[in-house]
């Protein structure tokens, strides 16, 4: 009887995801709600040739250290950014992403921070919760109309199409800055490429933020670009929370540079409790969960389940950012 390979999972995904490891690995499973502690981590992975590891863990050369055996690192985010890559490349360790699957969900997400921002949803809940509500009045809580205003897409990639999409259904002006012009979509779907960042920021009602997080996109949004922004506008994060500076995005809400701002990332997460941002009114901030609906993280769990038997095979994973590593390796 073939040996079954070892595998570890840093948290509890899917239960048909976690079936299908079971079925050809032996796996163990940290069961905590919070992330697993790296020294934890460092000493669970010693005897494992697969890792199945969440954007929370730090999978880089300490790691690999660590596990000498490892064959394959499935990390169930669509970005790596967690992963040294380089690294994981030259060891000969294919690493596995989840992309795709979550496209929609999350461009849904953006949607519901718009209106929840632009609208002040939450601000209105809060209001009521507090007693504030005594009647109804003409000029509370006035917000933003979403349909016929423009919106300013940062990153068309495969979700900031999908935001785009979704525009036309309220009418929106579409317009999107990124290095690489589509100009394909630009006639088939009358969406206007603005030129350079700057030039988007001055024009959009509606901003938001569609871009991997690399050493050029960390703080694309800083205090330069939120002074471009009308006054009047709204700006929203699903992507990662480095590529905003954080302070100054605080000093922009604070001192009404632009209206509202709806986020679902941070700079550090969980954010702190002490962080000046949740004491500002104008601001809607959710717990990362862009993703999270029943269908879509099923889904991340079973390609991320995918990529990691197919390691384990010695293929290359269905999705795998560093290819070249199983292949210079043979």
């Amino acid at each position: 009887m073939t040996k079954k390979p070892k595998v570890y999972v840093t948290r509890r995904i899917a239960q048909q995801a976690l079936d299908m490891i079971r079925e050809a690995a032996e796996m163990r499973l940290w069961e905590g709600e919070l992330p697993v502690p790296l020294e934890v981590l460092l000493k669970e992975v010693k005897d494992v040739e697969g890792l199945l590891s969440m954007l929370t863990e730090r999978i880089d050369g300490e790691l690999f250290d660590a596990a000498p055996k490892l064959k394959v690192a499935s990390n169930m985010a669509v970005g790596f950014d967690n992963v040294d890559l380089e690294e994981a490349t030259r060891r000969g360790i294919p690493v596995g992403n989840t992309p795709g699957v979550l496209t929609e969900t999350t461009a849904d997400f953006a949607f519901a921070l718009f209106m929840a921002a632009g609208r002040r949803v939450t601000e209105g809940e809060r209001y009521i919760r507090a007693g504030q509500w005594k009647t109804w009045s003409p000029m509370v809580l006035l917000g933003q109309d979403l349909h016929h205003a423009t919106l300013g897409i940062v990153g068309l990639g495969r979700i900031g199409w999908e935001v785009a999409k979704r525009a036309r259904g309220f009418d929106m002006e579409v317009i999107y800055y990124d290095e690489i012009r589509r100009k394909d979509l630009e006639e088939q779907y009358s969406i206007e490429y603005a030129g350079d960042l700057l030039t988007l920021l001055s024009r959009a009602d509606f901003v938001t933020v569609h871009v991997s997080l690399t050493p050029k996109t960390r703080h694309l949004m800083g205090a330069k670009e939120f002074a471009a922004m009308k006054p009047t506008a709204i700006f929203v994060n699903t992507s990662r929370g480095p590529v905003v500076d954080q302070k100054a995005l605080y000093h922009a809400l604070k001192d009404k540079t632009i209206l509202a701002a709806g986020i679902d990332v941070t700079e550090v997460e969980p954010i702190p409790m002490d962080d000046p941002l949740l004491t500002l009114d104008n601001l809607t901030i959710t717990p990362h969960i862009a993703s999270a609906s029943v269908a879509t993280r099923t889904k991340m769990a079973l390609l991320a389940v995918e990529n990691l038997l197919a390691g384990l095979r010695g293929e290359i994973p269905p999705h795998c950012p560093n290819a070249e590593a199983l292949k210079s390796k043979r």
